[in-house]
């Protein structure tokens, strides 16, 4: 049984996760993004009442999942008709991810992955497990079952349709039916385990009709099972009248008898009842192969849908609108009210969206005022997107984009001491080796920049920078990049403002007559100043502040 929930034809995950998940992450800063993911928002009356403590494994689900982008269209609807399904039925969610889970921990309790051992030092304690196990599928699978059938026409997704659908197949009524019998009939083999006898007031009893011969020593022979039932009976303390009046008149039924008194029967009995047990066990080889791997698949996809639920709570506590994007041409790149959805997360500030439509563009150059949102624009459109390839929401009003499975990071990095070389050879290293996946791999790229080579003076770094960004963009790369190179830029500029097809944009961030920064990108031509001098007077203005 497949759960099918991440991808139309498969409970694996892709198999070309990004080429550099930790820089990606860390450029990002998607950590924010996974620990949000996994807290819980409580409501009360529709106010946010508390954040609940994260929960691990949906944190490391999300990471997991988000690192291995989705390569297609269909792939990318059939994931995110889920999400709306997940957003609509958010208990659905929530009890399959909270049910899958239970089965999980208490197979885990039972010796999941001891079976072996257990075997080998003791079969009736492994005999006894298994049972206790395929009463934990059969229950579970009822309630899935019974879940599913409820949402009724909530389910739109193919995803969780298909999913009702298969386990209506593969659990069905006559299924369901023939298993519980099963587990009825040998149900006193595993009876008062987990319950205090003095809190029990029935007890179920075996009854097993054989055919069978005694040969010398009280050996069965010519064995023939007829029977296997479980009964419920009174429970009387043992040693009390009611239960030697109970045994005394078993001893008087003409088809029984007792071993109490005869220990030799008693033990070839005891290994009687074992044997026939694990026989009928065998009854339900298949059933449990065909769920073994179910509960691991449903916990891990259903983590990722959860987590998706609440990130919306999350968008929803900074007034972030959100929308499931949209896939279109490589060449183009456009959105409405696009917000950093991570910073507001960090630092729990209403962010400033902004809005560009890039047709025919595979270079974009961000230029302008320092402080002015260039970083925070370029991580807005990089969080996106993968988002985007997750099948996930973006908070934004809109947002279409081509889907790039090889997406590459090169944001310029603080010095530390783990460098072995100056901070331009590290920038240059890590270039080279994006180039080299670049001709190892296949299918469309996109390369984020972020002040890149402003390490070395700014001629040497223009000329590096103008080379390489050439280079890549004439070998097929999206590129995006914000930079201070402002040679560079007014190279690009130069070379591009008289064609009427370019490829290329160019924005600035906005900077009003006073110094007073927007943070929205508008389209400008590269200025030969970031304006560092408002940054500089608006430093020493404070000082006199501070000093008066």
């Amino acid at each position: 049984m497949n759960a099918f929930l991440l991808y139309e034809n498969s409970d694996r995950l892709g198999e070309h996760p990004y080429y550099d998940g930790k820089s990606i992450v860390q450029d990002l800063g998607l950590k924010a993004l996974f620990l949000a993911a996994a807290k819980e928002v409580i409501y009360d009356k529709e106010v946010v009442k508390r954040i609940e403590k994260e929960d691990v494994y949906i944190q490391d689900t999300l990471r997991k999942i988000m690192m291995v982008p989705l390569e297609t269209k269909e792939e990318m609807i059939y994931r995110q008709e889920i999400v709306r399904d997940s957003l609509k039925r958010e208990d659905l969610m929530r009890e399959l991810y909270g049910i899958s889970g239970h089965v999980l921990q208490e197979w885990n309790k039972l010796g999941r992955g001891l079976k072996d051992k257990l075997s080998q030092s003791n079969p009736v304690t492994k005999l006894t497990s298994d049972i206790m196990v395929a009463h934990l599928f059969y229950d579970s699978l009822c309630r899935i079952r019974e879940l599913l059938e409820e949402a009724g026409e909530d389910l739109q997704s193919k995803g969780l349709k298909g999913l009702r659908k298969r386990l209506g197949e593969e659990f069905s009524q006559e299924r369901a039916a023939y298993v519980k019998k099963v587990l009825s009939d040998i149900s006193f083999y595993i009876d008062g385990i987990d319950q205090e006898d003095e809190a029990r007031d029935q007890v179920v009893k075996p009854r097993i009709v054989l055919e069978c011969g005694l040969e010398d020593g009280l050996k069965f022979s010519s064995l023939k099972l007829q029977e296997v039932a479980s009964q419920n009976t009174k429970f009387y303390r043992p040693g009390s009248t009611m239960d030697k009046l109970q045994d005394f008149k078993n001893s008087r039924i003409p088809d029984s008898f007792s071993t109490v008194k005869e220990v030799a029967i008693s033990e070839q009995a005891d290994q009687l009842e074992y044997a026939i047990v694990n026989y009928i066990m065998g009854n339900l080889g298949r059933f449990m192969r065909d769920f073994n791997g179910f509960f691991d698949a449903l916990h891990m996809q259903t983590a990722f849908y959860v987590g998706a639920i609440n990130l919306k709570h999350h968008m929803e506590r900074f007034s972030l609108g959100y929308c499931f994007p949209t896939v279109c041409e490589q060449d183009r790149l456009a959105f409405r009210e696009l917000k950093e959805f991570v910073m507001c997360l960090e630092q729990r500030v209403k962010a400033v969206g902004n809005t560009c439509d890039m047709k025919h563009k595979e270079l974009l150059i961000v230029t302008g005022a320092n402080q002015g949102g260039k970083s925070t624009f370029l991580r807005s459109i990089g969080i996106a997107q993968v988002m985007m390839q997750s099948g996930l929401m973006v908070t934004a009003e809109e947002f279409k984009s081509g889907l790039f499975p090889r997406l590459y990071m090169h944001f310029t990095r603080r010095e530390d001491s783990a460098m072995n070389s100056g901070r331009l050879d590290e920038e240059l290293s890590r270039m080279n080796k994006i180039v080299e996946n670049l001709k190892e791999t296949e299918g469309a790229a996109m390369l984020l920049l972020n002040e890149s080579f402003a390490t070395t003076t700014e001629k040497e770094g223009s000329v590096i920078a103008y080379d390489i960004i050439r280079a890549l963009n004439e070998a097929g790369v999206k590129i995006l990049t914000v930079t201070h190179l402002l040679s560079f830029a007014q190279r690009m500029y130069e070379q591009y403002r008289e064609h009427s097809d370019s490829v290329v944009e160019f924005l600035s961030a906005e900077r009003k007559a006073d110094g007073t920064r927007t943070f929205h990108m508008i389209q400008h031509a590269p200025e030969l100043t970031s304006f560092g001098l408002d940054l500089y007077e608006e430093i020493v203005e404070k000082t006199k502040a501070t000093a008066g």
